[in-house]
């Protein structure tokens, strides 16, 4: 069975619920704004404590495992869309 890809969208809502974002709308997230640091205004300004709580949230819902370790993940986690074609691309 082939699983369909996964939307920006989608994945928000699992990062606004999982990191429990009581101030931010899951449309609210530009896509290719950084979601850590707090270099880009239009970013979540998120930590690594966030990144592992996402991290097991994509293993959960996604049965994808993120290593703390990968030398990929200030990639990976750059945006919301960097995030999202790293799910699909692994699915």
């Amino acid at each position: 069975m082939t699983q369909g890809a996964i939307t920006e969208l989608e994945l928000a809502n699992i990062i606004v619920d999982v990191l429990d974002l009581e101030d931010i709308e899951p449309e609210e997230i530009e896509p290719k704004a950084a979601l850590f640091g707090s270099q880009d205004p239009n970013g979540l300004g998120l930590d690594s404590i966030d990144a592992l709580e996402i991290a097991l949230a994509i293993a959960q819902n996604y049965n994808i495992q993120l290593k703390a370790d990968d030398e990929n993940n200030h990639a990976i986690f750059n945006s919301l869309s960097s995030l999202t074609e790293y799910i699909n691309a692994h699915r």
